[in-house]
C-alpha cells in the first residue's frame, strides 16, 4: 500500500512560515498570538490531514508548539516563560492538535446507492 506523507521540503518551509509570522507578531497579544495561529494551524491540518499522514501533522503540532514558547521566552528581557507558564497560557487559549480531516479509504454511501 502507498502511504502519503508531507514533502519534507514543503513541512520545512511551513514551519518557516511560521516562524517569520511569529517573528512579526511578537508584540501583540498573546491571546490575539495564539488565536491566530490556531487558524492557521486549522487550515494546515485540513491541506494535509489525509490518511496516513498522521505523524506528520503530529511533528508539526509538535513543532510548532516549540517553536511558540521559544518566541513567548523573548518577547521580556526578563527570564521570559517558563514551561509552567506556557501550559497556563495554552490551557485559556488551546491550540488545535492535529487530526486527520480526510479519509480516502471511506466509500461514500451516495455513491454506493448510484453503482446498484
Amino acid at each position: 500500500m502507498v502511504k502519503r506523507k508531507t514533502s519534507a521540503k514543503k513541512f520545512r518551509a511551513s514551519l518557516a512560515r511560521v516562524k517569520e509570522w511569529l517573528h512579526l507578531n511578537l508584540v501583540s497579544p498573546t491571546a490575539e498570538v495564539i488565536s491566530m495561529l490556531a487558524m492557521k494551524l486549522v487550515g494546515h491540518y485540513r491541506y494535509y490531514g489525509i490518511t496516513d499522514n498522521s505523524i506528520m501533522i503530529g511533528d508539526f503540532y509538535y513543532h510548532i508548539r516549540k517553536m511558540l514558547f521559544k518566541w513567548f521566552c523573548r518577547r521580556s528581557q526578563k527570564t521570559g516563560m517558563n514551561w509552567d507558564k506556557f501550559q497556563c497560557h495554552l490551557s485559556r487559549h488551546p491550540i488545535p492538535r492535529g487530526r486527520i480531516m480526510v479519509n480516502i479509504y471511506d466509500v461514500k454511501p451516495a455513491f454506493i446507492s448510484y453503482v446498484r
